[in-house]
This record gives structure tokens, sequence and C-alpha cells, in this order.
């Protein structure tokens, strides 16, 4: 809990993203300290939770979740629910010697009950992307002189379309709800990515901008 001098103001997507880092990073150590596939892991949390697990082997068997993936590419995995949304996404990056992350491919799968318009909600699922990762490598709000120093895209960045990953949408509507289309999967993308980093460099990040930590897109 904190309590800054400025008033905090809405981020597209609220709390679920840091939630998301906040839960799914952690399973993801859980995972790694009891010497268990991610995957695996998750599955047994998820055993009573179909629709939870349902995005989650959606992902995992397009990314081919088991398989060997390129040479010096690592995968990292997320599920998260909001909005009345299940979602889950499949990170695949490469990390160079001097921090240049590659994210080479995205899966993402999103339950949100139904799917009236599959082409406007593929799209919503490759923009939050765009949102989240230029959140965790670039974006960050400072106060200097009582004042937001961060004025346009000049001094807050965004990621470019040449460091844009391909995105693979799944859209499985289970029915008898209605969920978000548009934020749900900004909230799997930061964790998914830093879940592929730490399987590529075996570090954790905890802390946001990742720039600060020398890590930026390639």
């Amino acid at each position: 809990m904190r309590n800054p001098h400025i008033p905090p103001h809405f981020w597209r997507g609220v709390n679920n993203n840091q939630n998301a880092i906040y839960l799914e990073c952690f399973i993801d150590e859980l995972a790694h300290a009891a010497g268990q596939d991610a995957l695996a892991f998750r599955r047994k949390l998820m055993a009573s939770h179909p629709k939870h697990l349902a995005v989650l082997n959606a992902v995992a068997e397009k990314a081919g979740w088991g398989q060997p993936a390129a040479p010096g590419v690592h995968r990292g995995l997320c599920q998260h629910m909001g909005y009345g949304s299940y979602v889950a996404a499949c990170a695949e990056v490469s990390v160079s010697d001097r921090g240049a992350v590659k994210i080479h491919r995205i899966v993402a799968a999103t339950d949100p009950g139904h799917a009236v318009n599959p082409a406007q909600i593929e799209r919503q699922i490759a923009g939050s992307f765009v949102y989240g990762l230029s959140a965790l490598f670039y974006q960050e709000c400072t106060v200097k002189d009582g004042r937001i120093e961060q004025t346009n895209f000049d001094s807050y960045d965004s990621m470019r379309i040449s460091a844009m990953p391909k995105v693979e949408s799944i859209i499985m509507p289970s029915g008898g709800f209605w969920g978000g289309v548009g934020e749900p999967t900004i909230f799997v993308a930061a964790p998914a990515v830093l879940n592929a980093i730490f399987a590529a460099t075996g570090k954790r990040h905890r802390s946001f901008p990742l720039r600060h930590h020398g890590l930026t897109l390639a």
C-alpha cells in the first residue's frame, strides 16, 4: 500500500495489469522452485476452473509448448481473468548479450462469453499488446517541481511497428456471459514476456520500465 503525494488516476486496464504481473510471475517462480513445468503446474491449480484452463490450454497448444522452440528462443506463459473475460498468452522471446529483447511471437486467447465481431476482437487483442509492452519496456510518469514531466509521446515513449511481435489470436467464446474485449489481454502482455525473459536469462525483474534494467525492445 502506497500513498503518493500525486493522486493516482486511471490507466488502461486499471489495476488488473499490475495484479496479473504479481500473480502470474509469482506462479511462475513457484513452478520453477518446485522443479515443475510452468504449464503442468498451472493445470493442477486450475483443475476445477475450466474456463481459465481452456484459454491456457489453447495458447499452449498453438504455441507448441512442450516442443523445442527455435535456437535461442524461450517461452513464457500467463493466464488471467478480468472484466468478465478469460485470457491467456504465450510469448516467445530472445535476449541478446546487450539486453536487446526480441519478441518473436505472442499467442493470445480470449473467452469473452459472446463474440459479436471476431475481426474487431482480433484487432483489440493486437492493440492491447502495444499498450502492455510499451508500459513494460518504456513508459513511466515522473514528477519534478510539482508537475508531471512527460507531456507527449516524445517523452512518453511507445513501441514502434518494427518491434511489434507477431500476434496470433484465438477467440473462443463459450457463451452464457458478456465479457470485455478491449482491455483484458493487456493483463497478460507483461507477465508472459517477463516469464519468457526469465526462461532466457534466469533473472526476474520486479520493477519497471525495463529500460532502467538495460533491457530494450529489439
